[in-house]
């Protein structure tokens, strides 16, 4: 088994206990390149459109994501590996929300493993089922709008659509200052043809290609780093 394999199932099993202190969080130094953030989980479906599930799809192109830029060199950390909540895994934080549980607890895995970019992946929706296309939000940086711009710009290639990223101004995952961060809808649930596609494992891989091809031209152009020779 690789050193990354090794690295990332350790801390997968270190995380899972959940009630591990900052301080020793602090000392660790793996390293993770490129976190993915999957939307919802468990209880938290994310948008629906009858049986099908937001959280599933997010997982599925998630691990597809995760295996095209682990195989090109990255180290890749993926932070909800099966269909549960991460505000199970969160109990250090005293509040009654589930939902703030969940997103603090993805913000201190970041903090923890200080990624070099963060990818969060949902699925978007809309009451006009024309609505269709991809759409990515950045932060208010220039890092992130470099990242969104290029992530864009493939998806856009793949869904023959001509959008622009937006800015996420309301966004928790953010509005943190972790690291260059986007959030990336991958389609319209409520739109029948983004719905077949966000559904089929070929596609779901063409789609996980396209993310895959911003974040390493990103990473490229900027220098942020090298993919590992190992």
């Amino acid at each position: 088994m690789s050193g990354k394999r090794i690295v990332l199932i350790a801390f997968i099993i270190l995380c899972s206990c959940a009630d591990f202190s900052q301080a020793e969080a602090s000392d660790l130094h793996l390293p993770i390149e490129i976190m993915i953030d999957v939307g919802h989980g468990g209880v938290d479906s994310g948008t629906t459109y009858g049986n099908i599930y937001e959280k599933d799809i997010n997982l599925q192109i998630a691990k597809a994501l995760y295996k095209q830029l682990y195989e090109h060199g990255y180290d890749v950390l993926i932070n909800r590996t099966g269909d549960y909540a991460l505000s199970e895994e969160n109990r250090w934080l005293r509040s009654r929300s589930r939902h703030k549980r969940d997103l603090a607890q993805r913000k201190h895995l970041a903090m923890t493993v200080h990624p070099q970019v963060l990818i969060s992946l949902h699925v978007n929706w809309s009451k006009n089922p024309k609505m269709s296309g991809p759409l990515v939000f950045y932060q208010q940086n220039h890092q992130s709008y470099l990242l969104s711009h290029l992530i864009q710009q493939e998806l856009n290639q793949y869904y023959r659509s001509n959008e622009s990223p937006k800015k996420g101004k309301t966004y928790y995952i953010l509005n943190q200052s972790i690291c260059p961060t986007v959030i990336v809808e991958m389609g319209y649930l409520s739109n029948a043809r983004d719905r077949a596609r966000l559904q089929n494992p070929k596609e779901q891989q063409k789609i996980a290609k396209a993310i895959s091809a911003g974040v390493r031209e990103y990473l490229l152009l900027t220098g942020a780093l090298q993919p590992s020779s190992d």
